[in-house]
């Protein structure tokens, strides 16, 4: 049974066409993925099902029925819920308020049941197997437990239609296994599930049909059991698997950055030793909750180390504040770009030497054509799509503003560049871009200390890989030996040889 349908939409921004005559349909009981390169037109046809945005031309159907004008409040009638890779909840308020916000109707001067809300929302919280209180705020949360709050809350909604945008971005290989389960159980209620992710190893798991977008266009709908990894690609961007993980081969140099029974007692790192080389690509791996945003942090002097020693070559130094690692050529790279690794409503320029101000300023006074004329040096090497410098990043695509985040650090030309999920949301092409950048970089001499939990990724970029379990190191493996068996035994708990 067909539950929702699109037929022919067309949607144009400033004479842009983002959607082209797209027909889609989703049927009751099935994941349908939905894939395609960041603007490709993945985000514009989920707005108009949601009724954020209205087409241009063509119409949609839910249950069979037309819908002439689509509207949030609408498509919440026919059982429509989103959950965004950017979790859309309130910060400063509680998992149960949040939960409560979804799901309730109250009038004015209705009094809360404060007792009914806690157990719905630990109800709701036990189907997606969270381990989150549900008094915590949700500022509190890492960005996989947000996740988790907005699936409790789209559970809660009984979605019949239900939209998960890259929803294993953020998440370790035992949540996303954990949220596989959830969409099963979702499926065998009979639920649709439109599945976005440029994670495209995992569709063969979760996903039953596949329908990719290009241009704006609808290229190919097929089982996907018809299709492999890397037909999809080349359906997608006509690109080989093997461009995607472009890892060449680097003499490494010296070594520039050294801990020694280095530890943070507040963040729960504790006990690492760790070396990486110039040129070297290093890994870090392990479970959500296993140390690695933390030890970034206190290398970067976020969180504040009060154990051990860090040596930048071979120098004992003390980093105490963001702003002293940068002096160092220390660079940090966050895993959430959106809220920390660019400023969305400053321009494209203004973000890109962020970071290196003192070299565009003389006498308290900025020199905005230099700015510009760096800004666009930047947009032509990093491959940026944008009209102009000034545009706001905020207009950008992920993978865009991916590209601008760590854009504003190579100009401080740094020693140590430590990126955090570094193509986490983005597209196989924008991948490709940032993986080829990471191998210029290393060519340079650039020590690379990388934190991804895309398997693949870490397996495919990293010289030598480092397992963290618990706040500490739980073992490395060399590039010849590591496999994504060897990599989730040393996470869990077992050695190598387990």
């Amino acid at each position: 049974m067909t539950i929702l349908r699109t037929v022919n939409v067309s949607k144009a921004y400033d004479g842009v066409q983002a959607l082209r005559n797209v027909s889609f349909d989703l049927r009751a009981g099935e994941v349908h993925a939905l894939v395609g390169e960041n603007g490709a037109g993945k985000s514009t046809l989920i707005k108009i099902i949601t009724g954020a945005v209205i087409p241009d031309s063509g119409h949609l159907e839910f249950d069979g029925v037309a819908v002439k004008v689509n509207s949030p409040a609408v498509a919440k009638t026919f059982g429509v819920a989103a959950i965004y890779q950017q979790p859309a909840l309130f910060p400063d308020l509680s998992v149960v308020e949040n939960i409560a916000l979804g799901l309730e109707n109250a009038r004015a001067w209705t009094r809360v049941n404060w007792k009914e809300r806690r157990a719905r929302a630990a109800e709701l919280l036990k189907q997606t197997a969270a381990d989150i209180d549900p008094d915590r705020t949700i500022a509190t949360l890492t960005m996989p437990e947000q996740q988790l709050v907005e699936i409790a809350r789209a559970l809660g909604a009984n979605a019949k239609i239900l939209i998960m945008d890259e929803p294993t971005a953020s998440l370790a290989e035992a949540e996303v296994q954990n949220l596989y389960r959830v969409i099963r159980n979702l499926r065998d209620s009979g639920a649709g599930i439109i599945y976005i992710s440029h994670r495209l190893e995992e569709l063969s798991v979760v996903a039953d049909r596949v329908t990719v977008l290009t241009d704006g266009q609808v290229v190919a709908t097929r089982p996907m059991q018809d299709l492999t990894v890397r037909e999809l690609i080349s359906l997608m961007v006509g690109r080989e698997l093997s461009a995607v993980f472009p890892k060449r081969s680097v003499p490494l140099g010296e070594v520039v950055l050294e801990l020694k029974n280095f530890g943070c007692s507040a963040n729960g790192v504790r006990d690492i030793d760790l070396k990486v080389r110039a040129g070297e690509i290093v890994g870090l791996a392990g479970l959500v909750g296993a140390g690695r945003t933390e030890l970034a942090r206190t290398i970067f002097g976020l969180d504040q180390a009060d154990a051990g020693e860090i040596r930048l070559h071979r120098d004992r130094v003390r980093i105490d504040s963001p702003l002293e690692a940068i002096k160092r050529g220390i660079a940090y790279l966050p895993e959430d770009r959106r809220r920390h690794g660019v400023v969305l409503d400053m321009s494209i320029s203004a973000n890109l030497t962020l970071p290196s101000l003192k070299k565009f300023s003389k006498n308290g006074s900025l020199d905005r054509e230099k700015e510009r004329e760096t800004a666009a040096r930047s947009v032509r090497r990093l491959g940026i799509k944008t009209p102009a410098v000034f545009s706001p990043v905020a207009t950008l695509s992920g993978g865009n503003q991916q590209k601008v985040a760590l854009g504003r650090w190579l100009e401080i030309e740094p020693q140590l560049l430590i990126l955090d999920e570094p193509t986490q949301g983005i597209d196989v092409g924008a991948k490709a871009e940032i993986h080829a950048l990471m191998g210029e970089l290393a060519e340079q001499g650039v020590a690379i200390l990388m934190i991804s939990s895309e398997l693949p990724e870490i397996l495919g970029m990293s010289d030598r890989i480092v397992v963290l379990r618990e706040g500490t190191i739980a073992g490395t493996l060399d590039r010849e030996e590591a496999t994504q068996e060897a990599i989730m035994s040393l996470a869990v708990g077992h050695d190598k040889a387990a």
